[in-house]
């Protein structure tokens, strides 16, 4: 019994210096996610960004109290717009909601001074961390709200995106989606999408190549002379999904000089198999508000909360920490070490088990290095990666427009 007890003693102080030297290490990096959709939470009834949530009672996957307690200094605030009516009215709806959006944001940073603050610059993420703030970088999931205007870029830029997420699940005016029932349109990049990569090369705002066709990827990679990322996905070589690059396209990121940011959403890191009552239900939702088609405000809002319910209900099962980190061992064997990041998708349907919160991430850098990563990658891996991209797409800015 004495032994037991001394055992159990040496065991919980092991565990105490994990979780010390895991604090030390998250002290000492800069760690980014690069994709998260907390801004579709701003507006909801009970929620509050500067205060602890508890997701267990629909709190969602992130605040900045949680950003703290795990370790997060900065994330990518998405300006999330769904696919709707490529019309003159669509589009018009979809530039008001964006806008919308960026002053949320707006407005919680400005309740929220104390605890975090918009970061602009590659260099900004350091300094706000300087001063124990959480630093929030704004990017923009879906040109949808475009349109065929050129000029909008540079308004979100001024506004304070800092990335373009070119398409979402469907072919919009720039690109081809990987996930689009009709199939390609474009045959890859549009003519206009073309002009928005030259544009965003000029600005200096980084080209997100997540949810694109193949070929409309490989387009990008021929039009830009700034390296590229991809804000959240995965290897398709670990799990087979139209969303997630094989490893020909690892190879074509890495020689960009790009950048793929590990998505955390369970369906794009493992096939799960699903049960037949969830199916059902996820499909009577998807009948009910038309696959999130043509909503207003007030219903997505309604859509959302039902969402949640019905994950309550029919809960999925997840992946894991370790097969999140699969991914990320796959990667580094194909391209290197200096390739690979983390973009969660938290609050957009990401979390695995052991990491379904931002409170949790340090469960990630755990599984790191009990890989054998070492500090210096785990720190390349949380953000020294995205920002060696960051800071060249910066230098980059104009030298495009010059050179033309």
């Amino acid at each position: 019994m004495k032994r037991a007890k001394i055992m159990w003693v040496i065991l919980m102080l092991g565990s105490a210096c994990s979780q010390s030297s895991l604090d030390e290490i998250h002290e000492r990096i800069l760690t980014i996610d690069t994709h998260v959709d907390t801004p579709l939470r701003l507006n909801r009834e009970g929620f509050d960004i500067g205060k602890m949530n508890d997701r267990e009672q629909g709190g969602g996957r992130l605040d900045f109290p949680r950003m703290k307690k795990g370790g997060l200094d900065a994330a990518f605030f998405a300006v999330f717009l769904g696919q709707g009516p490529r019309t003159e009215k669509g589009h018009f709806e979809a530039k008001k909601s964006a806008l919308e959006i960026f002053a949320d944001i707006d407005t919680a940073l400005m309740l929220n001074s104390h605890q975090a603050e918009l970061a602009l610059s590659s260099q900004d993420g350091y300094r706000i961390e300087k001063t124990g703030k959480r630093a929030v970088y704004i990017g923009i999931e879906n040109g949808y709200p475009l349109g065929r205007d050129l000029t909008l870029l540079e308004t979100f830029y001024d506004l304070g995106a800092r990335y373009l997420t070119l398409c979402h699940t469907k072919n919009n005016e720039i690109c081809d989606s990987s996930t689009d029932p009709k199939g390609p349109e474009h045959q890859g990049l549009s003519d206009f999408g073309r002009q928005v990569i030259h544009e965003m090369n000029r600005l200096g705002m980084i080209i997100d190549v997540s949810h694109s066709s193949d070929k409309a990827f490989y387009d990008v990679l021929k039009e830009t002379n700034a390296p590229v990322i991809a804000s959240h996905s995965c290897s398709r070589a670990i799990c087979d999904h139209p969303r997630n690059l094989d490893d020909d396209m690892l190879r074509a990121l890495a020689a960009n000089g790009g950048v793929i940011q590990m998505c955390i959403l369970s369906d794009y890191v493992k096939t799960i198999k699903s049960t037949a009552e969830r199916d059902s239900a996820i499909q009577a939702f998807k009948d009910k508000y038309n696959n999130f088609d043509k909503l207003d405000k007030v219903a997505k809002q309604k859509a959302y909360l039902e969402w949640e319910d019905l994950n309550d209900k029919f809960p999925k099962t997840l992946a894991t920490v370790s097969d999140v980190v699969d991914h990320i061992d796959h990667i580094v064997n194909v391209v290197g070490i200096d390739h690979v990041g983390i973009g969660t998708d938290f609050d957009g349907g990401g979390g695995v088990q052991g990491c379904n919160d931002v409170s949790e991430m340090k469960n990630i850098t755990q599984e790191l290095l009990e890989r054998g990563y070492s500090e210096k990658e785990v720190e390349k891996i949380w953000g020294g990666n995205f920002i060696r991209v960051f800071r060249q797409v910066e230098k980059n800015a104009g030298e495009y427009s010059r050179s033309r």
